[in-house]
């Protein structure tokens, strides 16, 4: 399951958005409404997810710990984040952002392993916005 949310935040942070498919299940709910984002399945939402990269130069996401709550088939994980961005000031000077939060997933175990049939973005702070 740890697994999991790895893929999901490698995805955003190589901007290889089509791997999100094997993230969450087709008919996931994903929420970003506290970022300003929507909150629909992933046709919808991936594609907002991929404008939010562009206009940085670099980002990675730093995951801590993770809590996992089990039951059968499904389970609840909640995973600590923060997320450094760096962007190019016109100049050529960087620029520091962070935001840190949870990430909240709710887990289904599928033929294809674990898939995250929704997640909500709960930011809890930024630095530099």
């Amino acid at each position: 399951m740890t697994d999991l949310i790895t893929r999901y935040t490698r995805a955003v942070d190589t901007r290889s958005f089509d791997d999100l498919a094997h993230v969450f299940t087709d008919d996931a709910v994903l929420d970003y409404s506290i970022v300003g984002g929507p909150k629909d399945v992933p046709a919808v939402v991936v594609p907002w997810i991929e404008k939010g990269p562009a206009g940085f130069d670099r980002f990675q996401h730093l995951v801590g710990q993770i809590s996992i709550e089990l039951d059968g088939d499904a389970a609840r994980a909640t995973a600590y984040f923060t997320n450094p961005m760096v962007s190019i000031n016109p100049d050529g000077t960087e620029k520091l952002w962070e935001v840190g939060g949870y990430y909240h997933h709710d887990l289904v175990r599928t033929p294809n392993g674990w898939r995250s049939r929704g997640i909500v973005d709960d930011m809890v702070w930024t630095r530099g916005f």
